[in-house]
């Protein structure tokens, strides 16, 4: 009889005997209860393969990072060419066209933590339509040591793509903090954390076969078991395969620094000779080389299967200022969003980011002290504005430096100057508009008067109902620049009220004047889109 708790090998084994009691549910299944693919089995079942699409160029893959990541111009670049180059030839081993000898271009990336890493291989995925996943090395441990198994990050990477091989054996894996499991100078004996999860890594960045399911994990087997009770009694993909997996590491690597001036002292010949004394932290950390991160602690054999390696540079205050004012992720936009779901219209203004900047970089962790200057500054606002009849205020440097003073004064004069930021709004979104499309938006008096009562009528904020009432129809107006050369539009209160109309009109008339393009029209305007007149 057994006495105490069952252990986990005693559960697990009790669990295989009991499924193979049952044919055809479970490990113990007759193999004849699985169908070959081909002979009678559902094709919505078996394991898809959606034709992998990549058409794009380096300079095309730089220009979507640009939307997103300020300065990083390097290392923008060095992506993009690895990018391309890791994914056109996964477009041609699709296509049985693969090159024997291929090596992959498994990507190091070294900079200080809040400068955007993370941010530019989750914008290559996003671009590409492929599955990512991220995680820190320090959670990870050798094989058979408490800690996690560096293989569940391929079967992240399946759970990403929901169930998708294909897609999976595609996908992206960054890994942060990397320097962690940099062996300890002089230790002898197993480094479970360190020296071992490099050797079990360095099988996945090269080429392996990795089980869908985790041999010990019960409840992985279980649900295997229902997966092929659903199935009826057909096995579920057994592995993945992580030849054309691109990897991603990065760390902060402090030490490093030291090392690499103390090789370039070394190497320095004669007088005349640049010693590494001149260079900045960035180009000292800029010519790191092979042996110094194996003098940090990486095998060999790790640090060559990476050979893309890029340094990402820290951000100035200018820096933060451009990602709050620019960058399509600003995190301005969040705010705006929560105000904007209590019907409160925030304007930030530019004296304001500047500010928000400043103090961002006093807290030293990159572009994530924006987050933290942001929810010190507007907690209070968060907490109090919803419940107030405020529709609108404004993000100044007095507001930025002193909230506690500034809060109690914008509930004091609660409707004062919420006509004059709504205009501001207005003006703003134009800004945004020509900063995206090249294209300048000039809205009459009588236009934006009209869109405020359109807006409080509504109960929307004003830039809501401008992305409502404009969105898309760029698109009218590029043709009618292309056909014109007009690059600024006037908007009236009948554009506001009007928008496809007006808009419809403008494209017909820019048609007719003299020397318009004969090429038939582009894609037609999404209804909702902004009317504009000829200056």
């Amino acid at each position: 009889m057994q006495m105490g708790p069952l252990t986990p090998e005693d559960l697990q084994r009790r669990m295989q005997e009991w499924m193979r009691q049952w044919p055809g549910m479970g490990l113990g299944a007759r193999p004849a209860a699985a169908e070959p693919a081909g002979e009678g089995a559902d094709p919505a079942e078996e394991p898809k393969a959606a034709a992998f699409q990549f058409d794009y160029r380096p300079k095309e893959v730089k220009a979507h990072l640009d939307r997103f990541v300020i300065r990083q111009e390097e290392a923008k670049r060095v992506l993009s060419v690895a990018l391309c180059d890791h994914y056109h030839q996964v477009r041609l081993a699709l296509a049985g066209q693969e090159q024997a000898q291929y090596a992959k271009q498994n990507i190091l990336l070294i900079g200080p933590t809040g400068v955007g890493k993370t941010y530019l291989i989750r914008s290559l995925a996003d671009l590409i339509g492929v599955p990512f996943v991220k995680a820190d090395a320090t959670k990870f441990s050798e094989t058979g040591y408490v800690g996690g198994d560096v293989e569940d990050l391929v079967r992240d990477l399946l759970r990403r793509a929901d169930g998708d091989v294909t897609r999976a054996q595609h996908g992206i894996i960054y890994i942060d903090e990397i320097d962690k499991i940099a062996a300890a100078a002089g230790m002898t004996g197993r480094d479970v954390s360190g020296r071992g999860v490099q050797i079990n890594l360095l099988k996945l960045m090269e080429e392996t076969e990795v089980p869908s399911r985790a041999p010990n994990d019960l409840a992985g087997q279980l649900q295997a078991m229902m997966e092929m009770t659903q199935r009826g009694g057909r096995r579920p993909p057994a592995t993945i395969n992580t030849r054309h997996i691109l990897f991603v590491v990065s760390g902060a690597f402090d030490g490093l620094e030291a090392l690499v001036r103390r090789r370039l002292r070394e190497a320095v010949v004669g007088f005349a000779a640049r010693g590494p004394a001149s260079l900045t932290s960035e180009q000292v950390l800029g010519q790191a080389r092979t042996r110094d991160f194996i003098e940090y602690g990486f095998e060999p054999e790790f640090i060559g299967r990476l050979p893309v390696r890029v340094y990402c540079h820290p951000l100035t205050t200018d820096d933060l200022f451009q990602i709050l004012q620019s960058s399509e992720g600003s995190i301005i936009r969040q705010y705006e969003q929560t105000f904007g779901a209590y019907g409160i219209e925030v304007l930030f203004q530019e004296e304001g980011l500047r500010r928000i900047a400043e103090r961002a970089a006093g807290e030293q962790t990159g572009a994530r002290g924006l987050m933290t200057v942001c929810e010190r500054v507007f907690r209070d606002f968060k907490f109090e504005l919803p419940s107030t009849g405020i529709r609108r205020f404004s993000v100044t440097r007095e507001l930025v430096d002193e909230p506690e003073r500034a809060l109690p004064a914008l509930l004091a004069s609660q409707q004062v100057q919420e006509q004059q930021l709504a205009r501001q709004v207005v003006e703003e979104f134009a800004d945004r508009f020509e900063r995206s499309h090249g294209l300048r938006l000039a809205f009459t008096p009588a236009a934006i008067e009209r869109l405020i009562a359109r807006a409080d009528e509504q109960g929307v904020s004003v830039r809501d109902l401008c992305a409502e009432r404009f969105r898309d129809y760029q698109f009218g107006l590029r043709l009618i620049a292309r056909n014109t050369g007009q690059q600024r539009f006037e908007v009236d209160a009948d554009a506001v009220e009007r928008p496809d109309r007006v808009l419809s009109d403008w494209v017909v008339a820019s048609y007719r004047q003299p020397g318009a393009s004969p090429a038939a029209p582009g894609p037609p305007p999404a209804a909702g889109d902004a009317p504009e007149s000829t200056d």
